[in-house]
């Protein structure tokens, strides 16, 4: 009756960060880090997981000699959200 939720999803940062990317084209870490409240350590942790399960692509660059990352969603991850979404849905009609 109820579907397993996604473990990768099921962390409160994580879920945060997809919840983010999920309604922007991409994100700079800096704009993640101050939505989400995290510290630059722990969110570099959990945007890698996130990464390496293919829900995000992580682009690092230098723009006016500093260094940026960038965020942005991936298809598959746009489909594991929807997918949380729905399971999360089950367990609220019960």
């Amino acid at each position: 009756m109820f579907k397993e939720l996604d473990p990768i999803l099921h962390s409160q940062l994580r879920l945060a960060v997809m919840s983010l990317l999920i309604s922007v084209k991409e994100a700079e870490f800096t704009f993640i880090r101050e939505k989400t409240n995290a510290s630059a350590g722990n969110l570099s942790v959990q945007v890698q997981k996130l990464k390496d399960a293919g829900y995000i692509e992580v682009v690092k660059q230098f723009k006016d000699n500093y260094p940026q990352t960038t965020c942005k969603i991936t298809p598959e991850g746009i489909q594991a959200f929807e997918e949380y979404v729905k399971a999360l849905q089950q367990y609220l009609k019960v």
